[in-house]
């Protein structure tokens, strides 16, 4: 039996006097490519902000490894091994690319092993040593990806949470940034993630959810959503 990683029971959230998830609950294991799938507004966002503690939920409850992680703030939740590759990227345009991976380390104590887990992004990811001195804000969108992944990675997490990482990429990047996904998960990683492009998701993942107005109206492994009729018509164009 895998392991449960991280589990929530009947989670609410919401914005002032909008409430985005209606009492959710998954289940992540161990090892897994967990998808969360859904129309824009669905919730999908909301959900990784709240693990992340950006979001505080107004009830329900969350777990990671077993502890309670409930309206924990961020650096509590990076400190416990959750990491989060943010929609839109969200480098430090102004620092350098390696500025910005000793960023994702900076919980971390011990020069040595941060320098060789640095070495190791680069080596992953040449363009990114290529340009370690340049600023992050100058890179391409798909190099800024990269950045952005290599970023949490130096966390060192156990849980690994992508928001829309195809977004806006070209799609030769787009290939490039799912084969690095499935990489991390293959590597012994759990990721969760949260992608627009349904099919390419439903693909690579081991189980995912479909969200629709902050509900989940349905779960199994990606292939046999693949098969729903309701999932092809309204996510997959049929």
């Amino acid at each position: 039996m895998e392991r449960g990683v991280l589990e929530i029971r009947d989670m609410v959230c919401g914005y002032g006097g909008v409430t985005a998830l209606r009492g959710i609950s998954l289940d992540v294991k161990a090892g897994q490519l967990v998808a969360l799938i859904g129309a824009n507004g669905a919730g999908k966002s909301t959900t990784l902000r709240a693990i992340s503690g950006l979001v505080p939920p107004r009830a329900g409850q969350m777990r990671f490894e077993g502890i309670d992680i409930t309206g924990a703030r961020p650096p509590r939740v990076l400190a416990s091994g959750i990491a989060h590759c943010p929609e839109g990227r969200r480098v430090f345009p102004h620092m350098s690319v390696e500025e910005n991976l000793d960023m994702g380390a900076y919980l971390r104590r011990g020069s040595g092993e941060i320098a060789a887990d640095r070495d190791r992004i680069y080596a992953e990811f040449p363009r990114l040593a290529e340009r370690r001195r340049q600023a992050a804000g100058t890179l391409s969108g798909g190099e800024q990806q990269m950045l952005a992944i290599g970023r949490a990675l130096m966390s060192r997490p156990r849980l690994i949470m992508f928001d829309e990482p195809s977004l806006g990429l070209a799609p030769n990047i787009v290939e490039r940034t799912f084969a690095i996904i499935r990489g991390i998960r293959d590597a012994g990683t759990t990721v969760l993630l949260v992608e627009q492009n349904a099919f390419a998701a439903l693909e690579m993942c081991d189980h995912a959810y479909l969200l629709e107005n902050g509900r989940i109206v349905l779960s199994g492994a990606g292939s046999e959503l693949i098969e729903n009729e309701h999932v092809r018509k309204a996510y997959l164009g049929g």
